[in-house]
């Protein structure tokens, strides 16, 4: 089954400060701040939730589509969606514009100030969703206009897909987010955008789960539950090898997801081989450096549950 990922594809730009921003930043002269940061150590990532989530299902053996916007600079992430033998035939490069990235500086302390520019994001509108591009979606994070019109275009040709707005949730109303749950047919959330999912729709989570097929929250360490005709699931965390980058632990996450759905695999299952794949990338920097293959994974999950996933 084709999974059609409707998401960002972006550059992490990631740098660390070897000292701490509470030694330079002074609380009295916080109206006129001006600092800079000798950044010594500094990566580029391939990162956005779409890429993340389509690596991951490639990992799978699922047939993840992407459908993104790139900038002029996009070139180094084109040639490795190529080295993989991801499709790009969804990516649209906008001219006059930049490939969405972000500037993260880290200090000695783990404290983050992260600039994010969303470049060629904000035309993800003008990429369309029809009936004949794949079987199964995600409306992942993407630019505001672009996730609301992927969301129309899949309930209109028919296509089931979960509605995933990750950091991008604050940027509807309460009403709007309730049209993005009447037409998804899945839900997915941190625990933090699910309290604020509650807050600004004014419904708790049962209520919300009411109107899918399933609503899945996950909660970092303490696992994850799925929502799904009227029983709720548990699904414990899977104890990772090391813990190293948490970045793109919830794209991987989604990636199980989908690949469960898309296999008619039970809900117990598919959440259990989720939390796995989230284990799997924490014990490796960025988001797409981790290269299990299936019998590593599959290995991993009878590891963890006593049991094969396929």
């Amino acid at each position: 089954m084709t999974t059609l990922i409707c998401g960002s594809l972006a550059f992490d730009n990631i740098m660390v400060f070897q000292d701490r921003f509470r030694n330079h930043i002074l609380p009295e002269q916080i109206h006129i701040l001006n600092v800079a940061f000798l950044v010594p150590e500094m990566r580029r990532e391939f990162g956005g939730c779409a890429g993340n989530i389509a690596y991951n299902l490639m990992l799978l053996g699922g047939a993840p589509q992407i459908m993104a916007t790139v900038g002029d600079d996009a070139a180094p992430y084109l040639a490795r969606l190529d080295q993989l033998g991801l499709s790009r035939e969804h990516v649209r490069q906008v001219p006059g514009s930049f490939t969405a990235q972000a500037f993260i500086t880290t200090d000695l302390d783990d404290n983050q100030i992260t600039a994010f520019h969303p470049g060629a994001m904000s035309f993800s509108h003008l990429n369309k969703v029809d009936r004949s591009q794949a079987s199964l979606g995600i409306v992942a994070p993407d630019g505001r206009e672009g996730m609301m019109q992927h969301a129309r275009d899949f309930a209109a040709a028919g296509i089931s897909f979960i509605f995933d707005p990750g950091q991008g949730l604050p940027m509807f109303s309460g009403d709007e987010l309730l049209d993005f749950i009447g037409l998804a047919d899945y839900a997915c959330f941190n625990d933090y955008e699910a309290k604020l999912l509650c807050d600004r729709t004014g419904r708790s989570l049962e209520q919300l789960a009411g109107d899918l097929r399933a609503l899945i929250v996950t909660r970092g360490g303490e696992g994850s539950e799925i929502y799904t005709d009227g029983q709720r699931h548990d699904i414990p965390c899977v104890e990772a090898d090391a813990v190293v980058d948490p970045t793109g632990c919830g794209d991987a996450y989604r990636a199980g997801l989908l690949y469960g759905i898309a296999n008619g695999v039970d809900w117990l299952t598919t959440g259990r081989l989720a939390a796995v794949m989230g284990a799997i990338k924490i014990a490796h920097r960025g988001g797409q450096n981790h290269q299990p293959g299936r019998e590593e994974i599959a290995a991993r999950f009878r590891r963890a549950f006593g049991y094969a996933p396929w």
